[in-house]
């Protein structure tokens, strides 16, 4: 049936399409429609930072950005929902249109721009939502906040999500925020990893409970340079680290339509690379934190390579878009298999 549905949305502009399927599960999901559109993947709870998720699989940020799915989404099977990117303040995101699809190659090129409606309006959806699975809350700064004042939007949105997030996703990755992704490095990805720290101690004691800290990477990174990232993330007690965002190679869909388009690309062509950074990373971590995978997951074979590779957690994005909610069971299917020895 899924692939009669694709058709149809294919038939639209990707943003269109991408809104009006959101439209249809939020619908849905109020109605309790949405818990019959895929069978549902069988639950292996998992402790991962100290959480327990009912099942290896998640919904990669990106999709739900301001939380107005969260139920209808939750209702397709998914271990976990990770929300966002969200900003301190809304923003409209990049010039329109800003999603290709590549279908040939089974891959999209976005270049969204952190278009949402603010942290305000996210933590009002999550609060109301009846979803009981864990939520991880991204979190991203605001296009024209200066660069040096990066970390203040940061920590802007941690105080505000905290008391609503399973875990905080720390977006500093994203191809489509000018300076961003200098975030990553040397002094800047210290400075910032000192204060969010010292920011989630001081939070835990108001709340009464730790909600761990994650920091999503690129995958456009050197092998040196995710080597350097690795020890950061350990000498700063982070909680786990996601891996990865979406790449600006475009070796893989060279002459396809659209492949020229400004943005980040994900899907299938990501796949190997993003397996690539999770297998350097857990060989840097040494297990110290673990590793939420995404990336290309397109099928049972790949979510069982991001395991083999060191993760311990998958996502899916893309993968969901030309797939459908069947790959949620059939991915954990495929992490289960693996755990056990297959």
């Amino acid at each position: 049936m899924y692939k009669l549905t694709r058709s149809a949305l294919f038939c639209l502009s990707a943003e269109t399409a991408h809104d009006f399927a959101m439209e249809v599960i939020n619908a849905a999901g109020r109605l309790g429609l949405t818990r019959l559109m895929a069978p549902t993947a069988p639950a292996k709870p998992r402790q991962v930072m100290g959480l327990t998720f009912a099942n290896p699989v998640g919904l990669a940020a990106g999709l739900d950005k301001n939380g107005e799915c969260i139920d209808g989404l939750g209702d397709l099977g998914f271990g976990f929902l990770e929300l966002g990117t969200v900003t301190p303040v809304a923003q409209s995101g990049n010039p329109k249109p800003r999603m290709f699809r590549l279908p040939e190659k089974e891959a999209l090129i976005n270049r969204m721009g952190f278009n949402n409606l603010g942290v305000d309006q996210l933590i009002a959806n999550v609060g109301k939502c009846r979803y009981r699975g864990v939520i991880g809350i991204n979190i991203g700064k605001n296009l024209t906040t200066p660069m040096e004042e990066a970390n203040s939007d940061y920590l802007t949105c941690l105080r505000k999500v905290y008391p609503y997030a399973g875990y905080v996703a720390v977006n500093l990755s994203s191809p489509n925020t000018p300076g961003l992704r200098k975030l990553q490095y040397g002094d800047a990805l210290k400075s910032l990893l000192s204060v969010l720290k010292e920011e989630q101690a001081l939070l835990m004691k108001e709340y009464g409970r730790t909600v761990p800290l994650a920091i999503k990477i690129a995958p456009d990174m050197t092998d040196e340079e995710i080597a350097s990232v690795a020890v950061e993330l350990v000498s700063w007690e982070l909680d786990g680290v996601i891996a990865t965002n979406t790449t600006l190679n475009r070796e893989l869909v060279k002459g396809y339509a659209y492949a020229e388009e400004a943005g980040g690309l994900s899907g299938a062509p990501l796949g190997d690379k993003s397996t690539a950074v999770i297998r350097l990373l857990a060989d840097e971590l040494s297990g110290k934190l673990p590793i939420i995978g995404v990336g290309g997951i397109m099928d049972a074979q790949s979510a069982a390579e991001k395991i083999r590779a060191g993760a311990s957690l998958v996502q899916i994005y893309s993968g969901f878009i030309y797939k459908g909610p069947e790959l949620i069971r059939e991915a954990a299917e495929a992490v289960y298999s693996v755990e056990s020895g297959n």
